[in-house]
């Protein structure tokens, strides 16, 4: 029998969506939040030469540059204010989360709810400025000594007035961003970071199909394998959706209690485990580690050594060694996240002191194993699944030469940025429903009331 949630869900229209005052309030937020954020991915940073630092740039297209570049909608390619876009905070919530299961000061900020929690996120924002003036000042040396054709320099006037500028721009744009995102998930729909993100991903879109078009009428490419391609792309849409919702749900237990000459508990829930517990993290740690040496190759112009730019051109993308330990290293982080994100024993522990088992299990050690056995299968299955995904486009780029701009990362990002912002949306709409049925509830009830009197 389905729950009064799910019916109200499932009475949801457009006429529903039309009276959603609060909502609609949310979505115009976001969407003007979003167009702040994409005009000022064009504001450059000031002195550097656009044209000459476009020319340098697409000689590191498949190196970490331009991953971080399509991350950013194309702010690094322009050097923009908001070139870093919000990588160091992203960096700084995996350093904080991964620190937070190893130092017992952190771990112990989780455990004290929403105080803990603001405790953490302050930490972050910390972090995320410290990580950002490194980043910011590598990137201001870098251009300086970057030179186009001719020996043109990317910088107009370099020198520390310069490096002083560049660096207080790229991490204001960066910490401004930080400030937008909790503005959009606290006032907007959606978690405010995941859609910057997502939206710098999809900025390139068009440019992207208009580049696959082209080669399909130039005759490039063959229009049966642009019809092709178009339906394989839709068909590991699908996947990815079906895979990011996939769970399995264990069953908990809880058993009947006394109190008075009432009956309380018995009660019969679940406990959903994702399939993809890790998320998109293991391709991006993945990708950032092996794109390093190709990046110390590109900026060194072969000159470094034999040795470097052999490992360079054997971990370039395409490169049957690059596909192994790509794959490797994908599956490798997903069970070192997974095993980060998840406490067996922790949540045994937590189930135990409530009172709920699983049915069939022992509390205690028993279950931990049970949830063990579960966490390792799962991880197993998601780790494959990302492993396929991450790999099917470089084989279209290596092997067909197809402007694929999406990667396997950016289509995981895609998809469960849109998953959460509509089930967000969903959930808003029942809620708005559910206010109105019992306002009406309640008229009914007054008028009941005054037919007595």
């Amino acid at each position: 029998m389905a729950s009064a949630a799910d019916q109200l869900a499932a009475n949801l229209n457009l006429s529903s969506f039309s009276k959603a005052t609060e909502l609609k309030k949310r979505i115009w937020f976001t969407l003007g939040a979003l167009i702040i954020y994409r005009l000022g991915s064009y504001i450059p940073v000031p002195g550097v030469d656009a044209t000459i630092l476009g020319q340098i740039l697409a000689g590191h297209s498949r190196g970490i540059l331009g991953m971080f570049d399509m991350f950013s909608g194309g702010a690094l390619g322009r050097m923009t204010v908001f070139a870093l876009n919000i990588m160091p905070y992203i960096s700084a919530s995996i350093i904080v989360q991964l620190l937070s299961t190893a130092l017992p000061s952190l771990e112990a900020l989780k455990k004290e709810g929403d105080q803990g929690r603001k405790k953490l996120n302050q930490h972050t924002r910390y972090l995320t400025v410290l990580i950002a003036l490194f980043q910011a000042y590598g990137i201001a040396m870098t251009l300086q000594h970057m030179t186009g054709n001719g020996g043109v320099s990317a910088v107009v006037n370099p020198g520390y007035p310069f490096i002083f500028t560049a660096v207080l721009t790229l991490v204001g744009g960066t910490m401004f961003l930080m400030w937008l995102g909790e503005q959009i998930t606290a006032r907007g729909v959606g978690n405010g970071i995941s859609l910057i993100i997502f939206a710098g991903i999809v900025a390139n879109l068009p440019h992207a199909l208009a580049s696959l078009f082209q080669l399909g009428y130039t005759g490039a490419l063959s229009p049966f394998f642009v019809l092709l391609f178009l339906v394989l792309a839709a068909v590991t849409i699908a996947f990815i959706v079906f895979m990011e919702q996939a769970q399995r749900r264990v069953v908990i237990q809880y058993p009947k209690r006394q109190v008075g000459s009432r009956m309380y508990g018995g009660d019969s829930t679940h406990m959903p485990l994702k399939v993809n517990t890790a998320g998109v993290i293991p391709p991006i740690f993945a990708s950032s580690v092996l794109l390093i040496p190709v990046t110390l190759v590109g900026f060194s112009g072969g000159k470094s050594g034999g040795w470097l730019a052999s490992i360079g051109q054997a971990l370039s993308q395409g490169q049957p060694l690059y596909m192994v330990t790509y794959a490797a290293m994908i599956l490798f982080f997903s069970y070192f996240y997974a095993a980060v994100s998840f406490n067996p024993e922790e949540t045994a522990e937590n189930l135990r002191k409530q009172g709920g088992f699983v049915p069939g299990i022992r509390p205690g050690s028993n279950t931990a194993r049970y949830f063990d056995r579960i966490l390792t299968r799962l991880t197993t299955i998601g780790g494959i699944y990302l492993v396929a995904v991450c790999l099917l486009p470089q084989v279209l780029i290596s092997r067909y030469n197809v402007p694929f701009y999406f990667g396997g990362t950016s289509l995981i990002i895609i998809v469960s940025v849109t998953i959460d912002t509509m089930t967000q949306v969903q959930s808003h709409l029942v809620a708005h429903r559910y206010q109105g049925l019992m306002r009406k509830q309640r008229g009914r009830s007054g008028n009941r009331v005054g037919v007595r009197r």
